[in-house]
């Protein structure tokens, strides 16, 4: 449970969009720009964690040199990522990621009302911390949670963790749709109707 000390779980190395500029030295804005208006990045090699982008460290740091302007990556940003990360490994593609999940997933799991609940037992150790924090976001390995899921329940007192199963194994084999799977528009991408 979140008080012991297991050994900390492998996990794949990734970026947020935060990291992504961090690693290119811009701000966060030119990576949604290099997806919507420069057509330069998309999310082939990203997972959609909580609606938010999370892509391949292995892609990202080589992105500055698929662009037809080569852009220098920051090796001392990449440096810090990798050892915040530690243990980690390398993935190719996005197919070979365990399953991740965020608060949007989490919720759905197990049918919170809302966030909330799952913040404060974050908050106060009843739930594991999360695995990353990427672009201010928690994001946990789907295994290690679900592996908790008795001491959860055993220690229940106003929510009872309650696992849904079928968001479980859709979690698990990569066909989840539910909270969380898409990228919501914002901003005056929302207002547009959809294509």
């Amino acid at each position: 449970m979140a008080g012991d000390q297991r050994p900390a779980a492998r996990k794949p190395y990734l970026a947020g969009g935060a990291e992504f500029a961090a690693l290119y030295d811009v701000k966060r804005l030119q990576v949604s720009q290099w997806i919507s208006r420069d057509h330069t990045l998309d999310y082939r090699y990203a997972k959609i964690i909580s609606g938010s982008p999370y892509w391949l460290l292995q892609f990202v740091k080589g992105f500055g040199q698929t662009t037809p302007r080569t852009k220098h990556l920051n090796e001392v940003e990449l440096a810090r990522l990798i050892k915040e990360q530690d243990p980690g490994y390398w993935v190719g593609e996005v197919g070979q990621l365990p399953p991740l999940v965020g608060q949007a997933e989490l919720v759905a799991l197990f049918r919170l009302p809302s966030g909330a609940l799952l913040r404060k037992a974050v908050g106060t150790g009843r739930f594991r911390p999360a695995d990353y924090t990427l672009s201010g976001s928690p994001i946990w390995l789907l295994e290690p949670v679900a592996e908790d899921v008795p001491a959860l329940q055993a220690g229940a007192r106003g929510v009872d963790w309650a696992v849904d199963e079928q968001v479980l194994a859709a979690l698990r084999d990569g066909t989840y749709d539910g909270p969380g799977a898409k990228i919501v528009p914002r901003g005056k991408a929302a207002r547009q109707p959809a294509k």
